[in-house]
């Protein structure tokens, strides 16, 4: 019960500050479609935005953390703080070289890349040169970022999670800031953002070095070494960079595939994707984040019941909000992305065409989290080759997928792609895990799973026939559209919750007591 506690409590704290990062970025969002919309100056932005972002969610986010994390722990088990801040310093200064040789060596390539990474803008010479001028701005970002990484897995071992927590808020805050205060002075409203996200990368990096020093374990770098110690990190690392991103890989292809779309397409499957990583963020980043160093701390002191009760109760706490969220997602998505988005120069016929990739991405939503939820089971015990051979199914699953369903659903197929190979990969990973005996579904997990889809299914009726009532009332111009959105949520949420606790699918002295103790 402690350790459930405990990590209920680490999950409380990860998703709340992960939550206002999340409204910051909605904030963001809203602002460049207004000011940018779905054309090629947003196109350009995005690919140029996602290059640095998925390094760092494939190595530095994914494979580092999940090779770094366990290792770190042993350390400060078995010989202490002392040997735990060496061997952090050992790796922090070999990180740091890698990363100026990769980014540079990038930089200078980044026509080439581009080709890769976005071959249908080859074909349109300004979305082409935008992308590569705005890249070679963001790109710096991964230097930072993936130092900040590494010092979030630091504070999250010493059981400190707010500080890493916090630091998507202050991406969104440059990014907001760099928007309304640079576009006037730069090419266009993109280059402001892609500043914006430089600068972003050095003030999350200042405010995790002075975390690290307020938690008395600061960091300095060495010469650089290839120690065994960091020779067994890399050998971990590499196989969970396919392992630990497959999302990410996955998304990278439907960027790579939507530029050979029509203009907008690019754009269209980010503010969906948008919409769908507020659930996906809030939820599966707080589980998988708090899980990892739980996990590898029970296993290796021997606890391996409490080990299987945490796996169960990460799993339970992730259905228990993606679930009605998925639903949900798939019965409002217009009403959803008209009153985040349509504005400027985002119109209604954008709003159609986001809100059906925001169906298809929202089926694969409790997957997305779940992803999160196994994936620590294999790195708290040193395994990152099982998921990359996963891995590298699923993503070509979804690449085949892609190719069959661009043609006749266009950006809606790449998501819909995306969906169901994270399904594919869920199954693949349950199946591995109960295998080895690493996944037991205990009574209670059983007990509250089908009266959770039950309580979502009541939940879906509910939201269905509240729609049809309120949107009724919107033609009619008795209510806004964000008044229409707003009771159509409140009526889901509670009668949700009603359905929930009277079915015993959630216990609310557990979230009470997960609240209380994150409060202290």
């Amino acid at each position: 019960m402690v350790a459930q506690m405990i990590l209920l409590r680490s999950i409380a704290t990860v998703g709340g500050f992960t939550l206002i990062s999340r409204f910051l970025g909605f904030a963001r969002d809203i602002l460049i479609a207004a000011i940018m919309g779905a054309g090629p100056v947003a196109d350009a932005f995005l690919v140029a935005f996602k290059l640095p972002n998925f390094f760092r969610r494939l190595f530095a986010e994914g494979a580092f953390s999940a090779a770094f994390v366990p290792l770190f722990t042993r350390h400060m088990s078995e010989r202490g703080h002392d040997a735990a801040r060496h061997f952090a310093q050992e790796v922090l200064s070999v990180l740091v070289v890698a990363l100026l040789f990769f980014v540079t060596a990038l930089q200078v390539a980044m026509p080439w890349i581009m080709y890769i990474f976005a071959p249908g803008f080859s074909d349109d010479p300004l979305r082409f040169d935008l992308a590569v001028s705005m890249a070679q701005i963001t790109f710096p970002y991964l230097i930072f970022i993936s130092v900040v990484s590494q010092l979030g897995g630091v504070l999250n071992a010493l059981g400190k999670f707010a500080a890493a927590a916090a630091t998507p808020i202050i991406l969104n805050l440059c990014l907001i800031i760099a928007l309304l205060g640079l576009s006037g002075f730069v090419e266009t409203p993109g280059h402001a953002l892609a500043w914006g996200v430089a600068a972003a990368g050095a003030a999350q990096f200042v405010w995790l070095v002075f975390a690290c020093h307020q938690a008395n374990f600061t960091l300095f770098l060495f010469r650089p070494r290839l120690t065994p110690r960091v020779k067994r990190l890399v050998k971990l690392m590499l196989p969970g960079a396919v392992g630990a991103g497959v999302v990410q890989i996955n998304l990278l292809i439907d960027v790579v595939i939507a530029s050979l779309l029509p203009i907008g397409s690019v754009s269209f499957l980010y503010f969906a994707d948008r919409v769908n990583q507020l659930p996906l963020g809030v939820i599966g980043v707080a589980v998988g984040t708090a899980l990892l160093p739980l996990l590898s701390r029970q296993l290796h002191d021997g606890a391996d019941v409490d080990a299987m009760g945490s796996m169960n109760r990460a799993s339970e706490f992730a259905l228990l909000f993606t679930v009605p969220a998925s639903v949900a997602l798939m019965i409002i998505p217009e009403q959803i992305v008209a009153v985040l988005f349509e504005r400027g120069a985002f119109g209604a016929a954008e709003t159609k065409a986001t809100a059906a990739a925001l169906v298809a991405y929202s089926i694969g939503l409790p997957a997305y989290v779940m992803i999160k939820v196994l994936g620590p089971g294999f790195f708290a015990r040193e395994d990152t080759v099982t998921p990359v051979k996963i891995a590298a199914l699923c993503v070509a699953f979804n690449l085949v997928l892609n190719l069959l369903l661009m043609g006749p659903l266009l950006h809606v197929g790449i998501a819909l792609a995306t969906a169901m190979s994270a399904w594919v990969n869920v199954g693949f990973m349950v199946l591995v895990l109960r295998r080895r005996g690493h996944l037991i579904l205990d009574a209670r997990f059983k007990r509250v799973a089908p009266r959770l889809l039950l309580a979502s299914a009541v939940m879906a009726v509910a939201v269905v026939l509240s729609k049809e009532q309120l949107v009724d009332l919107k033609v009619a111009n008795a209510l806004a559209p964000w008044q229409v959105l707003t009771a159509i949520i409140v009526v889901g949420l509670s009668v949700f919750a009603a359905t929930a606790g009277f079915l015993g699918a959630a216990r609310l002295s557990d979230i009470k007591r997960m609240l209380g103790r994150s409060s202290r």
